[in-house]
């Protein structure tokens, strides 16, 4: 079964120096090996960090029609800052990983199961 990790976490708590600072390269190297320790196991579909929340940009979808805002989707105290997907048998596998996750400071791991793809046309 399929499942993405979706990383939460405050960016100005976590990361007070920015993406140059010790902290995150710290968090950099541990996300490495935690990547590896993923590859090693054979559960490592895919995944990717996420630039700042400050970077984003939302398009609302209303009944009157759709809009461009700056900005994430949501104003909140912790931030969408990247994902794992990876294939496991079970929820409790996936609960396992996402324990072994590395954050930076305080924050949380949000895991859904994904939908099977649609099947390819023709």
């Amino acid at each position: 079964m399929q499942y993405v990790l979706l990383i939460h976490e405050p960016e100005t708590e976590s990361y007070p120096d920015g993406e140059n600072g010790q902290a995150w390269l710290d968090i950099l190297e541990a996300h490495n090996a935690y990547g590896q320790e993923m590859g090693a196991a054979g559960v490592f579909v895919g995944g990717a960090g996420l630039k700042s929340a400050s970077l984003a940009t939302t398009v609302r979808v209303t009944p009157q029609g759709r809009t461009v805002h700056d900005g994430p989707f949501a104003e909140t105290r912790e931030q969408l800052g990247g994902l794992y997907m990876i294939d496991v048998p079970d929820l409790d596998a996936a609960i396992d990983w996402a324990k072994k996750l590395p954050i930076a400071g305080n924050g949380s791991i949000e895991i859904r199961p994904l939908l099977p793809p649609p099947p390819m046309p023709g």
